[in-house]
Formats: structure tokens, sequence, C-alpha cells
């Protein structure tokens, strides 16, 4: 591994081998879990993308997760630092903008290979990633509304642009899961394969973009992430109000809801 990524320890990072660098959410010890962004993992998936843009040898990276599926979700602790302390809710917006603009910007092109649930920040690299590939049996679903927050992090930003506006709202609101195949037939994701076929699809897309025009394909990504660009101040809107909800009552009901595997009480009544 290069030295570049050498401070990254929630992350499980291969290569790169032949171009090719490989993200893997979650430790080695973690097989029979699903990987859950605690503040560590959330602060790495913002930075290791401007890592990987100023890395010469990488002209391919594929994000993925290990275990039982692509990514949990926010760990139920940090959830509860940033709806009791300031100064963890602000530290963790920063990262959170940085986390979609920095798969933006990143001019590297991005893979994602998503199996089993895919939810929460590594859900925002599965669909951000300029490829992204799921099973037939990979659960997507964008959480924000069942925890009692608006859906911020990258859902206003992609979801209408993807599958349009009647679609991401009714996902969206009701935090409905997409599988795979539902996903692809929508334009969710780019493709949709069998669960042992994942692996080596990624790998042979990464392989192709390897042996492309590296400016060709780098320009084009810069080119088409200009809608996402002028998406900005809509994302933005949705990131504050997501962090807003975390100072209301609603957030500690749904924390505790989801770690009682029960359903919400939410207040009955709109405070606006």
């Amino acid at each position: 591994m290069s030295q570049l990524y050498k401070d990254f320890t929630n992350l499980t990072i291969e290569g790169p081998t032949d171009g090719i660098l490989t993200i893997i959410m979650g430790h080695p010890e973690g097989e029979s879990k699903l990987s859950s962004a605690n503040a560590g993992m959330h602060y790495e998936l913002a930075e290791i993308w401007r890592v990987l843009d100023r890395d010469p040898d990488v002209n391919c990276a594929i994000i993925k997760g290990r275990g039982k599926g692509f990514s949990a979700g926010g760990d139920f602790e940090l959830v509860k630092d940033m709806s009791n302390d300031f100064n963890v809710r602000s530290r963790v917006w920063r990262e959170a903008k940085d986390l979609v603009y920095n798969i933006i910007n990143c001019n590297t092109p991005i893979v994602s290979a998503m199996h089993g649930p895919a939810v929460g920040a590594g859900l925002v690299a599965g669909l951000l990633a300029d490829i992204s590939i799921a099973t037939k049996t990979a659960k997507i679903v964008d959480g924000h509304t069942r925890l009692g927050v608006a859906a911020g992090d990258h859902a206003a930003i992609v979801w209408p642009l993807l599958i349009g506006m009647a679609k991401a709202k009714y996902y969206l609101m009701l935090c409905e899961p997409v599988n795979g195949e539902e996903a692809e037939r929508m334009g969710l994701v780019s493709l949709c394969v069998e669960e042992d076929e994942l692996e080596a699809k990624a790998q042979e897309v990464a392989e192709k973009l390897c042996r492309a025009s590296h400016t060709a394909v780098r320009w084009t990504k810069y080119s088409l992430n200009n809608w996402l660009r002028m998406a900005g101040p809509t994302f933005d809107a949705s990131l504050a109000l997501e962090f807003m909800g975390f100072t209301g009552p609603d957030v500690h009901e749904g924390v505790a809801s989801l770690q009682e595997r029960r359903k919400p009480e939410f207040q009955k009544k709109s405070p606006f």
C-alpha cells in the first residue's frame, strides 16, 4: 500500500495494482458484521478522495463493503453525539459536505460494488461513484426520515437527476428500500449483477477505465459532474436541514426505535 494511505485505519486500502486501488469499508475481523460509519470512518470516507486525487499511480478506484453488506449507515453513538454536542454536529456537517463534494471533484474514476444493505455515508460513495454496480439482492435505503431527520447527505443532489423527482420523493420521503434489480431498472445504479459476479464485474469495469484515454475519461467525468455542481445549492440546503433535525426531538425517538427494533412514534404535529 502506498504511504499516501498510511493514516487511513478505518478503511482497508489494497493496491494500487495495475493502476487500480481498492477501498474496503470495514476491517478483516468484521467479516460477519455490517460496516457502520463511526467517527473515524466518517472522517476517512470524506478525506480519502482528496488523497486519491493526488495519487499518480492510481487510474481507477473500486469501493466496496466487507462482510454482509456494503454499508450500515451511521454509528448510533455518533448520531447521539451529534444530537447532543454542537461541536460534534458542526464537525460531522463539514465532513458530510466534504464527502459529497470531494467525490464529485475527484478526477480519478470511481467504481462502486454494492451488495447487501447499502445505507448512510457508504451509500453516498456508492451512488456518487462514476459507475455504480449492485447485486440483484442489494438493499439500497436512504434512512434519514426513518431516523427523524431530513434526507441530506447525497440524496437531494443526485436521486432526482437519476430517477426523476416523483420517484425520488417516494423513496426518500417514505424511506422505502430499493433492491438492485429495481435500482438498475429506474436508473439509480449503472449495472446490476448476480452476487457471485459482483467483484469480477467491478474489476472488469475498472480495467476498461484504466485502458482508456485518461484525459478523455477524466474530462468527461468533470463535464458530466457539472450537473451535480449545479445542484449544489439544493444539496447544501438539504444538508443544513438534516443537521437542524439533529437538534430536535424526533432524532432521539428515531435512534431509540432503531435500537429497540420497533416502529418510531414521532411528534404528531409539525412545529412549523
